[in-house]
């Protein structure tokens, strides 16, 4: 929703930027996803609009924080995933919350499956764009925020190691930046896997983006690679000395990557299954609440 909160007066030259922006928003609102500030940034930088500088994200950043204020750009539209608030939920009586559960119930439509599969993404920001396709596939996803955390990888490590008792092949989507430490980031990845879970052969990880034959057909907006990165100068030396960030991908683009990894290993016959399961369960749900409020 846009709401003003200062009266602001604009430039032309930012007037127009503004309607780019909400063009750029309203496409991708069609399409189910929110962006964040990084990548509309490459969104305007792809199509040309702006330079792909520090100068002009800072640029552009200020200016959709005042057009944001002056009514002009939709709040819900932009999403910063790295500071969201935590509450409780309320409900006004059992058979409302009943209701609510029937629309969230789901079973592990995934139990009778031959592989198990999770997502992992370098960024957190990006987990906006993943979460939804995840939810669709009824598939984990973990944002590791750059080199994970012991704690979260040894937590991932003892769930995978169940499933491998359970007799599954367990793979790990893998996405993050074309740059010295995005890279090394699959081997970091699933080294801690293998030690924290006890799982060799059984666990691949596989690298669905960035990867070098995509930056040649999608040609993203580069940057310098990080000369201070102590992975630089082997990086430099396989793919030179520029950079290319998750965040310039098309987001229906990184979410069909992950829709086609998952149903290459899916049994669609057993999903179809436990769909039609599922579907009956929550009717059942549906049904209580209907009985309770009828009762009541």
């Amino acid at each position: 929703m846009k709401e003003a909160f200062i009266s602001k007066k604009f430039s032309p030259e930012s007037e127009k930027t503004i309607s780019l922006v909400n063009a750029i928003l309203a496409e991708y609102e069609d399409q189910g996803f929110r962006l964040s500030l990084r990548q509309l940034y490459y969104q305007l930088v792809s199509r040309a609009y702006i330079p792909n500088t520090v100068r002009s994200y800072k640029n552009l950043g200020n200016l959709v924080s005042g057009a944001r204020q002056a009514g002009l750009i939709d709040w819900q539209m932009i999403e910063d995933r790295g500071r969201e608030t935590v509450s409780l939920s309320h409900w006004n009586s059992p058979g409302e919350i009943v209701e609510a559960a029937a629309e969230s119930f789901r079973i592990d439509k995934w139990e009778g499956q031959p592989y198990h599969v999770e997502i992992m993404v370098e960024k957190d920001a990006l987990s906006g764009v993943l979460e939804p396709v995840a939810r669709e596939l009824d598939i984990s996803i973990t944002a590791n925020k750059g080199y994970s955390s012991s704690s979260t990888m040894y937590e991932i490590g003892k769930r995978l190691a169940h499933y491998e008792r359970l007799g599954k092949e367990i793979t790990i989507l893998y996405l993050g930046d074309h740059d010295p430490s995005g890279i090394d980031m699959t081997r970091d990845v699933l080294e801690r896997l293998q030690t924290y879970s006890r799982v060799y052969s059984p666990l691949d990880v596989d690298r669905l983006a960035l990867n070098w034959e995509q930056i040649e057909i999608w040609r993203p907006p580069e940057n310098p690679a990080k000369e201070t990165d102590s992975r630089f100068a082997g990086y430099v030396v396989k793919y030179g000395e520029s950079s290319w960030e998750l965040d310039a991908i098309e987001p229906l683009q990184l979410a069909n990557l992950v829709r086609e990894a998952v149903r290459e290993r899916r049994d669609d016959d057993l999903w179809q299954e436990a769909i039609e399961k599922e579907e009956v369960m929550i009717l059942e749900l549906r049904k209580f609440a209907d009985t309770y409020k009828q009762n009541k």
